[in-house]
C-alpha cells in the first residue's frame, strides 16, 4: 500500500550500522538540514516545511528507527532505544548521504533525538531547532500534580514490557488518534489521508514506539543527568518553539531551555503542537533564521 509523499523528494533506504536500515525522503540542494519527526507521526508531517526548504537547501527526512517505514530491531536491549542510538542514527544517515555537519530541527519524539544528537555530536550539528518539547529531564520534573495527567501516556508506556503493547495494540487507532485530534488546534491541518497514514503508520509499530518512550523514562534521564552533572551544554544556536505548556504546569520554559543552551532563542506560540502542518511558514521561517545566527 502506498502511503501520501512530499512533492519533488526521493525516498531512499539508507543502512546506519548495527544493522538496521532508516526509510529517508531527500530533496532539493544546498546546505543540508535534517529534519525529525514526532509522535504519533512519520517524516511525513515535514511535507509542507520540506518543500519550502527545498528552494535552496538540500533537506533530509527520516523515518526514525522504529517509526515509519525505517526498520523497527527488537526493544530488548536497553539501548536500542536510546536517543544516543537514534542520533547516531541521524549522523550515520546525513554521513552516508555526503554531510557531515548539518542543520538539524525536530519535533516532538524526534526533538528529543534532535536535542542528543547535539549534545553528543556537536561537530556534526550547526544548529538546531526544537518544536514543542522540552528535555527529557526536565520533562519529567514537569509532570506534576493532577494537571501532569496530560502526559499520561509517558507513564503508560514507561511500564515493563507486556501490558502498554498489548493495551495500545488492542485498541491502536483510538490510541494514537486521540493525540491527532487533542493536540491540534487546526483540524483541517492534517487532511485525511494522511491522518490515515500517521494511524497506520503507528498501528503497525507498537513495540518499537513503547520502546522508544519506554527508553526515555530510564537510559535517556541517565544520559541527561551525566550531562547536566558535567556542566554540559549545546554548543550550537539553539532556537525553541513551544506552546506555553509552563502556564498550565507551572515551569519557566525559557528559565530550563537556559540551563542546557547558551545562544538561545525561545519562543511561544499559538498553534497547536503540530506546528509544522498547522503554522509551516512559521517553522520554515524559523529555520532559515537560525542560518542567520
Amino acid at each position: 500500500m502506498t502511503h501520501p509523499s512530499i512533492p519533488g523528494f526521493t525516498e531512499h533506504r539508507v543502512p546506519v550500522g548495527d544493522g538496521v536500515t532508516l526509510n529517508a525522503a531527500v530533496g532539493g540542494g544546498g546546505a543540508p538540514v535534517v529534519l525529525l519527526h514526532g509522535f504519533p507521526q512519520t517524516h511525513l508531517m515535514w511535507r509542507h516545511v520540506a518543500a519550502d526548504l527545498a528552494a535552496d537547501h538540500t533537506v533530509i527526512c527520516p523515518d526514525l528507527r522504529g517509526y515509519g517505514a525505517s526498520d523497527k530491531p527488537a526493544g530488548s536491549g536497553r539501548d536500542v532505544y536510546s536517543k544516543r542510538t537514534m542520533a547516531r542514527d541521524v549522523v550515520r544517515l546525513a554521513a552516508e548521504l555526503g554531510h557531515d555537519r548539518f542543520a538539524l530541527a525536530g519535533h516532538d519524539r524526534g526533538a528529543l533525538v534532535a536535542f542528543r544528537a547535539a549534545m553528543d555530536h556537536p561537530g556534526a550539528v550547526s544548529r538546531v531547532l526544537f518544536l514543542d518539547v522540552l528535555p527529557t529531564l526536565d520533562m519529567w520534573d514537569a509532570l506534576r500534580g493532577v494537571s501532569g495527567a496530560v502526559g499520561f501516556h509517558l507513564y503508560l508506556m514507561a511500564q515493563a514490557p507486556g501490558l502498554p503493547e498489548q493495551m495500545i495494540g488492542a485498541s491502536a487507532d483510538a490510541f494514537f488518534g486521540h493525540f491527532l485530534d487533542a493536540w491540534t488546534h487546526t483540524p483541517d491541518a492534517m487532511p485525511a489521508d494522511v491522518r490515515g497514514h500517521y494511524l497506520a503508520a503507528s498501528a503497525a509499530a507498537v513495540p518499537s514506539i513503547v520502546a522508544d518512550y519506554r527508553a526515555s523514562a530510564g537510559v535517556d534521564v541517565e544520559h541527561d543527568c551525566a550531562d547536566r552533572e558535567a556542566g554540559n551544554r549545546l554548543a550550537m544556536p539553539v532556537t525553541v518553539l513551544q506552546q506555553d505548556w509552563g502556564a498550565a504546569l507551572g515551569y519557566h520554559a525559557q528559565g530550563l531551555w537556559s540551563a542546557w543552551a547558551g545562544d538561545l532563542r525561545h519562543r511561544t506560540v499559538s498553534c497547536g503542537h503540530f506546528m509544522a502542518e498547522e503554522d509551516p511558514a512559521l517553522v520554515t521561517g524559523e529555520i532559515r533564521a537560525l542560518g542567520d545566527r
